[in-house]
């Protein structure tokens, strides 16, 4: 002990044996400039955060700028908790002044005189590491008086010394409130760095203060009080989901345990509040993963519209309409597959809002332990009845259409357009309406990512009767994931009543082959299927369809701007190959409420 202490007053004295001489006095010293007006540029930038900054001209010619005067413990503590806080450069030293000449700043005072200001925590050797003294900690962890609502605002140098003050464990919960309200991401280690410096004033500019960085007193009870509220107003509170192997905090006040339906744990709104929960937990690997990602972008709760983001270790989907949004979260991690999805309706955004940062603030997983299948036996109603508003979302309408250029444009019916507010190909590539006509039926469509097709049709150059024909489509909409091929044959180049640029034929067709390509045996495109009508009240056979002729497509691709190619095959294709084709080439055109 008393070597410890020898040592320690060596040091003190080494550090401050000139200053001594000087009357006890200490600086920080914090930057020095070449010229004055570079000095007092600098100096001013200072003293609107500091108010004990000085300047002095220096031996060399420099000029010095400083806060202080301390006494020489109170600087070396200032010191260490400025560097700590990165709030002045890492290279700040204690001056004692013997290198200080004229003063340039305060503008017309003389600071080498001045009385000692800024009071710092005073230096008592202690039996801690000679290191710890550069970085001062309080001596218990007891919590900082609660701030008192109403008092007068500080200014930054009042704000910096009541910070001092604080405790460690007060420092970190200041850091974790700003970490609740969006503004941190950083450790909550208690330093107040630049991370947290930036956050702080983030805070103040979000909340009409001036973003000085430096929270005061009445700042830091604000940001508190404002998190009891909103904890209070929502329920907030962490539920631990045994079954699930979910630890997270949920919005008690607007949702309540409702029942199990495995992989999911759904927690119903609560009085109205037009909030709800799902928490997701399953074993799996990446393909499971990727399996649910698509499963749950069929859901009514996760609209179509909104940011994904997909990975290896899990997924985000952000989605929103007109009547829902929710945000899904799920991660990969140990063979187990844990998330959740918050629900919510527009009147609902602001609480769900500070719901889902609790939320994301929270979530933990229990390592071993997933939902276990067969934790609830369920008949067909009950599943119904328990995943209402979970149901998987499905278009207004399916179509059929084909390729028609290396960009992937594709022709289809204009009847799979009406009343759309989505339009998309092969269920999940969005496309916008090129040209259409309604006289012909006919419309194009433009994905609105490029797609690089296998296929293009190649268009007959004239229609013989009796060829044999095959019709590519999704005869039964998007209940099965592949077209279906239909065979027939070409019975007229005309219509019923004589109608040019239609052909009928000996096919049986479903509502869903509509839009559909018709090819010969050489995979050249005859033209599109239109939709069966009833003509005049009479109801056709059931083997009589109609199909817009490759003139009349041809002719419609020329006022979209694309160049129809031309079948250039002579020999008629094996059935293998002419399945293949004609199946690549077809699409499914789904339109969406």
């Amino acid at each position: 002990m008393k070597i410890y202490i020898a040592i320690v007053s060596l040091v003190l004295s080494s550090i401050f044996g000139s200053i001594a001489a000087a009357q006890d006095r200490a600086w920080v010293q914090i930057e020095a400039q070449p010229t004055l007006a570079s000095a007092e540029d600098r100096a001013r930038a200072y003293a609107a955060a500091y108010s004990d900054v000085v300047g002095f001209r220096l031996t060399s010619g420099w000029y010095a700028i400083a806060l202080g005067p301390y006494s020489p413990e109170a600087a070396l503590a200032r010191l260490a908790q400025l560097r700590r806080d990165n709030l002045i450069p890492a290279d700040s030293f204690i001056a004692g002044g013997e290198q200080f000449r004229a003063a340039f700043w305060p503008v017309g005072s003389d600071p080498a005189n001045a009385p000692i200001v800024g009071a710092a925590p005073v230096l008592e050797p202690v039996v801690e590491p000679l290191v710890e003294l550069a970085t001062p900690q309080p001596e218990a962890t007891v919590a900082a008086p609660a701030p008192v609502l109403g008092v007068p605002e500080e200014t930054v140098a009042e704000a910096q010394r009541s910070e001092q003050a604080l405790t460690g464990d007060a420092r970190e919960d200041l850091q974790s409130l700003l970490q609740w309200f969006g503004f941190y991401d950083a450790a909550i280690d208690g330093a107040f760095g630049r991370g947290t410096r930036a956050s702080m004033a983030a805070w103040q500019s979000a909340n009409g203060h001036e973003a000085t960085g430096v929270m005061t007193t009445k700042q830091r009870a604000q940001i508190k009080a404002t998190r009891d509220a909103i904890v209070a107003e929502l329920g907030l509170a962490p539920v631990v989901e045994e079954e699930a192997g979910i630890e997270i905090t949920l919005p008690l006040a607007l949702v309540e345990f409702d029942h199990y339906e495995p992989p999911f744990v759904h927690f119903a709104e609560k009085a109205g509040s037009g909030v709800r929960v799902v928490l997701i937990s399953e074993p799996g690997d990446r393909a499971v993963l990727r399996g649910l990602y698509d499963i749950l972008q069929t859901l009514e709760v996760v609209p179509a519209n909104g940011d994904r983001s997909l990975t290896d270790r899990g997924f985000t989907i952000k989605a929103a309409n007109d009547t829902l949004a929710s945000h899904s979260y799920v991660e990969l991690s140990g063979g187990l597959i844990k998330g959740y999805i918050l629900i919510w309706q527009p009147r609902a955004a602001e609480k769900a809002g500070r719901a889902l940062a609790a939320m994301q603030a929270s979530f933990k997983t229990i390592q071993g332990r997933a939902l276990d299948p067969g934790l609830v036996s369920l008949d067909d109603a009950q599943r119904r009845t328990l995943l209402a508003g979970m149901e998987v979302r499905k278009p207004k309408l399916s179509r059929s259409g084909f390729f028609v250029s290396a960009g992937g444009a594709v022709v289809t019916t204009v009847e799979a357009l009406h009343g759309c507010r989505r339009i998309t190909l092969d269920r999940d590539i969005e496309a916008v309406i090129t040209t259409q006509d309604a006289a012909s039926g006919l419309a194009v469509l433009t994905p609105k990512k490029p797609l690089a097709p296998r296929y293009v049709a190649e268009f007959a150059d004239e229609l013989r009767v009796g060829t044999e024909v095959a019709l590519a489509g999704y005869s039964y909409e998007d209940a099965l994931p592949s077209p279906t091929l239909t065979y027939g044959a070409l019975v007229d180049t005309a219509g019923l009543g004589g109608e040019a640029g239609i052909a009928r034929l000996s096919l049986s067709s479903l509502p869903g082959d509509a839009g559909g390509p018709v090819v010969d045996g050489r995979g050249a495109v005859l033209g599109m299927l239109i939709p069966a009508s009833a003509q005049d009240g009479r109801v056709l056979p059931g083997e009589v369809s109609f199909v817009a002729d490759a003139g009349r497509v041809k002719a419609l691709l020329a006022t979209a701007g694309i160049t129809p190619q031309v079948a250039s095959r002579a020999a008629v294709l094996p059935p293998g190959d002419l399945t293949d084709l004609a199946m690549s080439l077809t699409v499914l055109v789904s339109c969406w409420e």
